[in-house]
């Protein structure tokens, strides 16, 4: 096995979460005077963090630092307090089975985690949640002295601690920003064609396979 782990993005990657966020997200303009924002217009704009994301949701005379801090703390507690059984978040298609096979591939030493520039307290939730407790070995979202995708820290941080050579490990995820990080550590760039981005992006940002389903990956970790 050439593959021994498999990190993954989160937003567009495991999850479909495009409604959620641009719910919150939406909601907190509301309640900061701004307009909302079309929910197709945040595909192109999630992905670098829940800072960037409210500076791009602003409009452009209304995107102060000050201003950005305050829809972006609107935002994550909107986030933080929405209850799970109101998600409109699902796993894409095949995400759950191949979650729980590689869940059994655990003892062949197979490492998975999630890394994401979602805040961190929603990302563990939704994580939870959605997949159950412990269904990934690490679960890494943005928090205080985290530096965002594409750094590549948190990567090594985590091959650290599982003693384990970028060279072993697989980062999948559906933007630039996640093909950018993969290159960054040393990391087999994996693009998926079910998220946000276009294929064309993932090509441009250098992926070097684009899978079409969850499936394909065993092709991988399998040669």
């Amino acid at each position: 096995m050439k593959y021994r782990c498999i990190i993954f993005d989160c937003d567009g990657t495991l999850v479909d979460t495009l409604g959620d966020i641009s719910s919150a997200m939406n909601n907190a303009l509301a309640m900061n005077g701004y307009p909302p924002v079309p929910q197709e217009k945040y595909r192109d704009m999630v992905g670098w963090g829940i800072n960037k994301l409210a500076e791009l949701a602003l409009p452009q005379t209304a995107r102060t630092a000050d201003t950005i801090q305050t829809l972006a703390v609107c935002a994550h507690r909107l986030m933080d307090e929405q209850p799970a059984d109101q998600y409109v978040s699902r796993p894409y298609p095949g995400i759950p089975e191949l979650v729980k096979r590689l869940q059994t591939a655990k003892p062949k030493k197979l490492h998975t985690a999630v890394l994401s520039n979602k805040p961190d307290s929603v990302l563990r939730r939704l994580m939870d949640d959605l997949f159950g407790p412990n269904a990934f070995d690490a679960v890494y979202g943005l928090g205080p002295g985290i530096i965002p995708k594409p750094d590549p820290s948190s990567v090594w941080d985590f091959l650290a601690e599982i003693n384990r050579n970028p060279h072993e490990t697989i980062f999948m995820g559906d933007s630039e920003i996640d093909i950018e990080t993969a290159l960054n550590t040393g990391c087999y760039p994996l693009g998926v064609s079910w998220g946000f981005r276009s294929r064309e992006t993932l090509v441009s940002a250098g992926a070097a396979r684009i899978i079409d389903s969850p499936e394909e990956i065993w092709h991988l970790i399998e040669k």
